[in-house]
């Protein structure tokens, strides 16, 4: 598995030699005097076996790894959400805050508005060439014909299923590019998304499940995101026209949900996601895992993974802290809401406990009003995330503080979710940092790439859908069968140690780099007892939801402050609550709230910098204004009130 996996990620960067190849490639003349079409791009290779698969594996991997090696991803998915706001560095920061430079950078360069929207279609012109040549093959084995199609439109279903989430109708191009084309007008939502689920479908039939591993596109790969883009097609962003198909779609969700589960079993712990120790170690391999982006130690491979480093809380300016590996450069772009800490039980759902580290080791050391702090030995820092009726702090920020100790120390940073002063975690660079990406197999303490695959599907995602579904089909007890299971695997295990906590920081020990022990500030300790102020417990808990009349009261409170009443509203948002607790920071949530339109209301609830900026037209993306610049009609350049006419409204 591992060695197939590896040549898949070697694959991955033969791309670039391919898009040179395919871009650089004419007929040769046979005489100088003959008039012969010399622009036009030779594909032949791509007929054979050995083209289609160089194409194949090129294609599929560098599209699904080619959002992570920049800012990409997590400025168009994780920001201006419920669930995070701008941390302590604001790079990126209007596609939080929704305010007048969000709409400028439409009519800019180099931005992530244009980024993603050009990787999109780069990997559509990809996967084109590769459905074509797959078609043409001249092949007697029809498992490569069979396989390298069904990759191909796969990829193009996924390209265009992110691009009709961000933009909504966008244009539709289904064939290979010979000479440069200016001239495209843009399809409707409605038209991409009939395009992206017959793509998926195809997929699903040409594809198996050979060798399942999430290297490897399969058909429960096909499975998940054709759900995906049949519960796309059937949410509120798509009710002026989707009446005819929703009921039918919903019915495709729970029935493809189903099949994906059964080949996906969830991980026996919540923790066995995040507890990467190496590249292409064991955590990489879960068999709940369905697909992810793949990257390598190998730096003969030219991209790697930049999510390590986003949701990183500064630390390394700290009284007896220093940078180091295990900390990783802490780029401090997104903090997480008071939402994202007040919709977990604390007490019961393991969940925040597994992917938010609390506690960082002192690793400078030295003397502070005359006690010394040993470095690999003393907490240096300390977040308790307690629960708003908690009245045992007088102050967010403390330093020092005598009633705080570990080990018969004080503490020389312990910052307080909820205290007296009602500061809170809002107004300074330090909070909990989201470790789901952590990635410390990295080869410099400065270094802010990581190795680390990125997943991108996996089967707790696939029950939520399944969930989502059934609540949309009035079946609320079915829901909640799928919702419970995904909870109970979120529940504490008789005998568990709730102190304990482990993230990719741990992959320091399979480092190039050699950093000793007392030089890194990972602590595999978390700050659950500290936050929630209870005794040493090691019985099991119970997240089971009895009743659809009686949710938890993480969830009433929420109900209640978005003013939803009905059983179906009620419903709809214990799902997307639910995403949060199982999924939060896996780069799903802004196009869910986009989708189900509650993006405006909750980003009012619970971001601060969004609040006052959000408006409704901006649960789709702008259209990059390079783009529009770009398209002709009728053989002339777009006039201003075309590209108007084009653009999303209110950009």
């Amino acid at each position: 598995m591992k060695n197939m996996k590896n040549n898949i990620k070697r694959g991955t960067y033969l791309l670039t030699a391919l898009v040179v190849l395919l871009s650089s490639v004419t007929s040769c003349k046979k005489d100088f005097l003959d008039e012969e079409l010399t622009t036009k791009r030779n594909t032949d290779f791509y007929n054979t076996e050995e083209g289609i698969l160089a194409l194949a594996v090129g294609a599929n991997y560098k599209v699904l790894a080619s959002p992570f090696p920049s800012e990409q991803q997590f400025a168009t998915t994780n920001y201006g959400t419920d669930e995070f706001h701008v941390g302590g560095d604001d790079t990126n920061s209007p596609w939080n805050n929704y305010d007048s430079r969000f709409n400028s950078i439409v009519v800019t360069t180099r931005t992530q508005a244009n980024e993603a929207w050009d990787n999109f279609y780069v990997g559509i012109g990809l996967t084109n060439q590769l459905i074509e040549s797959a078609t043409n093959i001249e092949s007697t084995n029809p498992e490569i014909k069979n396989i390298a199609l069904g990759e191909g439109y796969f990829l193009r279903a996924y390209n265009y299923l992110k691009l009709v989430r961000q933009y909504g109708g966008v244009p539709l191009k289904l064939d290979v590019s010979t000479t440069v084309e200016l001239e495209f007008t843009r399809a409707s939502a409605e038209e991409v998304l009939a395009q992206v689920i017959d793509d998926f479908t195809q997929a699903y039939n040409l594809l198996n499940n050979s060798g399942l591993f999430p290297a490897k596109i399969s058909k429960d790969a096909a499975a998940h995101y054709l759900a995906k883009a049949y519960l796309t097609r059937a949410s509120e962003i798509n009710d002026s026209w989707n009446s005819a198909t929703k009921t039918a779609d919903l019915q495709k969700v729970v029935t493809l949900a189903d099949e994906v589960i059964a080949n996906h079993p969830l991980a026996t712990n919540y923790q066995e996601l995040w507890a990467y120790t190496q590249p292409d170690g064991t955590n990489e391999f879960l068999p709940e895992l369905i697909l992810s982006a793949q990257f390598s130690r190998d730096k003969a491979l030219a991209t790697s993974n930049f999510s390590t480093v986003p949701f990183t809380a500064r630390y390394d300016d700290l009284l007896m802290m220093k940078r180091d590996l295990t900390g990783m450069r802490p780029y401090s772009r997104l903090a997480a809401t008071y939402f994202t800490y007040d919709v977990f039980d604390h007490v019961n759902d393991s969940r925040f406990w597994k992917t938010f580290r609390t506690k960082h080791r002192v690793n400078k050391g030295g003397n502070f009003d005359g006690i010394d702090y040993v470095a690999g030995e003393d907490l240096g820092i300390m977040y308790i995330i307690n629960s708003p009726d908690d009245t045992r702090f007088t102050a967010t920020k403390n330093n020092n503080d005598p009633s705080i100790l570990y080990n018969g120390k004080t503490i020389p940073h312990v910052y307080v979710a909820y205290a007296a002063d009602g500061v809170g975690l809002l107004q300074d660079p330090r909070f909990p940092s989201l470790s789901k990406h952590f990635d410390a197999a990295r080869t410099s303490i400065n270094d802010n790439r990581g190795l680390r695959d990125e997943i991108l599907a996996r089967s707790a995602d696939t029950y939520l859908m399944a969930a989502e579904a059934k609540v949309r089909l009035e079946a609320y007890s079915d829901a909640l069968s799928y919702i419970n299971t995904v909870r109970n695997r979120g529940a504490y295990q008789s005998g568990e140690d709730r102190s304990y906590y482990t993230d990719g920081a741990e992959a320091y020990t399979t480092s190039e780099f050699s950093q000793p022990f007392a030089d890194n500030s990972y602590m595999n300790e978390n700050s659950y007892y500290e936050s929630n102020n209870i005794p040493v417990v090691t019985t099991a808990t119970d997240l089971t939801i009895a009743s659809t009349a009686s949710l938890p009261a993480e969830d009433e409170a929420i109900i209640t402050k978005l003013g939803y009443a009905s059983e179906y509203d009620r419903m709809l948002c214990l799902v997307l609550n639910e995403r949060t607790r199982e999924l939060c920071g896996e780069w799903h949530r802004w196009e869910d709230l986009s989708r189900t339109l509650t993006l405006v209301d909750r980003a009012k609830a619970y971001n601060p910098e969004a609040a006052p900026n959000i408006k409704e037209y901006h649960v789709l993306r702008p259209i990059p204004q390079t783009f529009l610049d770009g398209v002709y009609t009728e053989g002339s350049p777009l006039s201003a009130d075309q590209k108007g006419a084009m653009q999303n409204p209110g950009y």
